[in-house]
């Protein structure tokens, strides 16, 4: 019966897709000199993203005999593609609504969720090896509490600061689509936690 074990090599490549989506993401709220080319890398990666995750599963639908459950493998490829097209989302609404400058603590917010990809990422390289891969979930967890904080934060700031309602609203969407990215890598690490506990 066909095995296949390079699922892991999988993840990884996934996981390093989305965390390299998220520092692009960075680089545009930071460097505040235009959105269109680092939306279009964005978009680059993202459409890899889904590539590699209509491959994995593929893959998966052809293996007899998978590394962990069935139903675990497609959650777990389904949870980390969520989180790109999150940052994905975050980057479109940058060029749909036309801003024109980045408001003070947002690239803050992104580099939070830039922090949490790079812990789901190397949380992913340690599935195979239960290496220490407790401690990753748990940091996942507390950058989704940051995330939380920093966003109801930037919100209030918002509502206090600007006067012009259509901006309130642009702004509060695209703050509310990176702190959802930050809590798709919660459900990441959920998936992890579920995995590493079954085959302990």
């Amino acid at each position: 019966m066909p095995r296949e074990d390079n699922f892991f090599e999988m993840f990884v490549a996934l996981a390093q897709n989305a965390n390299e989506g998220a520092a692009v993401l960075v680089e545009m709220l930071q460097k505040d000199d235009g959105a269109e080319k680092y939306a279009q890398r964005i978009k680059d990666l993202e459409h890899a993203g889904d590539n590699l995750t209509h491959t994995l599963l593929t893959r998966l639908n052809k293996t007899f005999i998978t590394p962990f459950d069935r139903e675990d493998i497609q959650l777990l490829s389904s949870r980390i593609d969520d989180i790109l097209d999150l940052i994905d989302a975050a980057a479109s609404r940058m060029i749909t609504y036309r801003i024109a400058h980045v408001r003070r603590g947002v690239a803050d917010l992104a580099q939070i969720l830039n922090d949490a990809t790079r812990e789901v990422a190397v949380a992913v390289s340690a599935l195979g090896k239960h290496d220490h891969i407790m401690d990753k979930c748990i940091e996942i967890n507390r950058l989704e509490n940051e995330s939380d904080r920093v966003s109801r934060m930037l919100i209030a700031q918002l509502f206090d600061e600007e006067k012009d309602p259509v901006q309130i609203i642009k702004w509060k969407e695209i703050i509310e689509v990176i702190e959802a990215a930050v809590d798709k890598c919660e459900d990441v690490a959920n998936v992890i936690e579920t995995v590493t506990l079954k085959n302990a």
